[in-house]
């Protein structure tokens, strides 16, 4: 089983620091599975019960629970329940409502009156039904009745029905029992998972992340609101751990240091055992120096507000191992992907073979013939990944302009920041604007040039990869001071139109081209070009660009892209408060563009408390499940042409909770139904809290 204990213990186990400020609780779902019964597989629990005592029928046998498991009960057989039929057929649910019996059958719902039964046809301003299969019957704490029926859900309160369909939000339909809690809530077993309803809205439990099958048989919920869901494959227990948005933090520091921090380098973890964290073992990933980038930047946000010095500790060990991918490739400034010692585990350079190129060109003419792909270090006792990408630059940049603000104190810290940037950078210049490899030729997705954004090959990406340059330029001026990065910012636009292009900063059609991760690229470059830039008329364009991006992510519910799109929306506010744009010489040409970026874009157009809504809903257990959510009555699929996975949204028109999704990481697309991230076999890093928690902190977002 995994347990909960195993999460209260390293809670219990993390450091002191100095006390943060106070903050709400609120509860945090944890599952905890029994997949054993005694010393037998559970198989199929048919029912359980929590009054007088937690017992639950399993095997033919009855269990209780005693001391954190299920103990057999010596000599007492699982009482067998008849089939109780009438005249409209069996009866699936029974209820005691206001006095009077209440039961479903497969052909409606009805009161049943000393053995006569008489048709209920429940109706709102919305729906008139007659109800089928009400396999769900249950009257919650508030003195409501509600149903479960194949039509939909229903509520029946002080004589009014409220019916609900996927339209309102009801994820799914098939019904098998339903239980009351005592925070008024109620929650109905499924055929795939469990529903829960709290008021007029409607959350989903299924898969692994919270049932051992998703075939609920029964559920019961006991006196401390611990639920407790009977399944063909065993018992789940779902508890709501009192939790801050600290403790919260402080588990997931201690995660990554636990499972994820490899040389000073942050990445996923493999499970050898698929859901077992006791296999866990260390992984690589294409975007180590991304995601180390990620973690480091989380722990100066972290240091810049609760100055604790184990976050300051954690932001220079990632800083050092970002430092690091530059310094050990042979072309100065050109930073690796991965660095891993030479007896690593897996055969690295085989995988990227000389055919496995050959065959990748068949599909993309572009990818690089670059043989080893892991090439060996000078000093002999490390390979390194080559073939970086623009993934990489976004990480590093967007954490070095943070770290040189908010960590680096001395000369000397100030100092090292300086040179890794200017390296990274001047390559970048000496190249003409594209990464080198150590063959001298430029990486697959290393080209920012001008010749490459006008050629056929790279018009796609102009938009992206010059707002990108251009925010590296604008990190690299800041930190370094020197203006010849300055400079070349102003070639690139006079010449080439770098600051045009990014006015569209990523691609939406076709399908094809559109990726998630170029959100994240996206948001990351714009913090470090908005930030840093000055000069009004181009403040003004790239507030624009930022309000065209983000029209594109605005219903993904993610924290991290909120808080970078927030923060910096707030920062034009601030500049127009303090009159900047007020000026008679901008866009003489046409002088009503500044005016009109003023007016439309004043203030940030997010809904802030999504912020609090997600950090709240990221789930403790990171592990990347197979969660599929196409079959979901509450989602509307994605219609556009040439979609390949099945993308969609809720009736609300936003994504599904992370909760809810089998993919936890912050730098995926929310609107991926059944994307899923190691079915098991990986558990994600504690980074995609961290880093929107802090940096939520630093910029006054959270609870705003």
């Amino acid at each position: 089983m995994r347990n909960l204990f195993f999460y209260l213990f390293l809670l219990g186990m993390l450091p002191l620091h100095a006390q943060p400020p106070v903050q709400p609780e609120f509860t945090q779902e944890v599952a905890t599975h029994f997949t054993t019964m005694g010393e037998q597989p559970a198989g199929s629990v048919a029912r359980i019960q929590t009054t007088p005592h937690l017992v639950a029928d399993a095997n033919g046998q009855v269990y209780k629970f005693e001391t954190g498991n299920w103990i057999l009960i010596p000599g007492q057989a699982a009482p067998k329940e008849p089939k109780v039929s009438s005249k409209e057929g069996e009866i699936l649910a029974q209820t005691t409502y206001r006095g009077k019996t209440i039961v479903g059958t497969p052909k409606g719902l009805f009161y049943n009156e000393k053995g006569l039964l008489t048709r209920i046809l429940p109706s709102d301003e919305r729906y008139s039904w007659s109800p089928r299969q009400v396999a769900a019957l249950v009257v919650d704490v508030h003195g409501d009745l509600w149903f479960g029926s194949q039509e939909g859900v229903g509520r029946l309160s002080d004589g009014k029905w409220s019916l609900f369909t996927g339209k309102e939000g009801l994820p799914y339909n098939q019904f098998t029992c339903a239980s009351a809690s005592p925070d008024g809530s109620v929650w109905f077993g499924t055929k795939r998972g469990v529903v829960i309803a709290r008021g007029d809205t409607f959350a989903y439990r299924a898969s692994q992340r919270w049932l051992p099958d998703d075939y609920v048989n029964d559920l019961a919920i006991d006196q401390q609101g611990t639920v407790w869901i009977a399944t063909r494959q065993g018992i789940s227990r779902i508890e709501f751990i009192p939790m801050s948005y600290e403790k919260k933090a402080e588990y997931f520091t201690n995660q990554v240091e636990t499972r994820h921090n490899r040389m000073g380098f942050i990445a996923q973890s493999e499970l050898q055992e698929r859901y077992n964290l006791a296999t866990s073992q260390l992984a690589i990933s294409d975007n180590d120096g991304m995601y180390t980038a990620m973690y480091g930047a989380a722990q100066a946000f972290r240091y810049a507000v609760t100055g604790e010095a184990e976050a300051k500790e954690l932001a220079v060990r990632s800083l050092k191992a970002c430092k690091w991918l530059s310094d050990i490739t042979p072309e100065a400034g050109f930073p690796a992907r991965v660095i891993i010692p030479t007896d690593w585990r897996e055969p690295v350079n085989e995988q990227y073979s000389r055919a496995y190129n050959a065959k990748k060109q068949l599909s993309d003419p572009q990818w690089k013939d670059i043989f080893p792909r892991f090439p060996r270090s000078k000093d002999g006792k490390y390979l390194y990944k080559c073939d970086t990408s623009s993934d990489e630059l976004a990480g590093h940049f967007f954490f070095y302009g943070i770290y040189y603000d908010l960590v680096a104190e001395t000369e000397a810290e100030k100092q090292e920041v300086r040179a890794v940037v200017g390296d990274i950078m001047d390559h970048l210049l000496r190249h003409g604007y594209k990464l080198v490899d150590y063959d001298g030729k430029v990486t697959r997705w290393g080209d920012f040039s001008p010749e490459y954004f006008h050629s056929v090959y790279g018009y796609d990406q102009r938009g992206l990869n010059s707002l990108m340059m251009l925010s590296f330029l604008n990190v690299t001026k800041h930190i370094t001071g020197d203006s010849k990065y300055e400079d070349a910012a102003k070639v690139l636009r006079d010449r080439h139109n770098y600051h045009i292009f990014a006015l569209h900063p990523k691609e939406y059609f076709p399908a094809e081209n559109v990726v998630p991760w170029d959100n994240n690229l996206c948001l990351m470059s714009m913090y470090g070009l908005f930030k840093y830039e000055t000069d009004p008329s181009l403040l003004l364009m790239y507030r624009q660009s930022l309000e065209n991006a983000w029209l594109h992510m605005s219903k993904q519910k993610n924290a991290f892209w909120d808080i970078i799109y927030e923060s910096q929306a707030n920062r034009f506010t601030d500049l127009v408060d303090q009159k900047l744009f007020d000026r008679k010489d901008l866009f003489t040409k046409n002088h009503l563009y500044a005016p009109s970026v003023v007016r439309d874009y004043y203030r940030a157009s997010n809904h802030n408390p999504y912020i609090a809504e997600n950090l709240k809903k990221v789930p403790l257990d990171l592990i990347g499940y197979a969660m599929p959510n196409d079959h979901r009555l509450d989602v509307t699929l994605d219609p556009t042409p040439g979609q390949g996975p099945k993308k969609g949204w809720r009736s609300d028109g936003f994504a599904l909770a992370i909760d809810e999704r089998g993919h936890v990481r912050q730098d995926r697309d929310a609107f991926d139904l059944n994307l899923t991230e190691g079915d098991g076999y990986s558990e994600h890093e504690g980074t995609f809290y961290l880093l929107p928690y802090y940096m939520a902190r630093y910029h006054h977002l959270l609870g705003k």
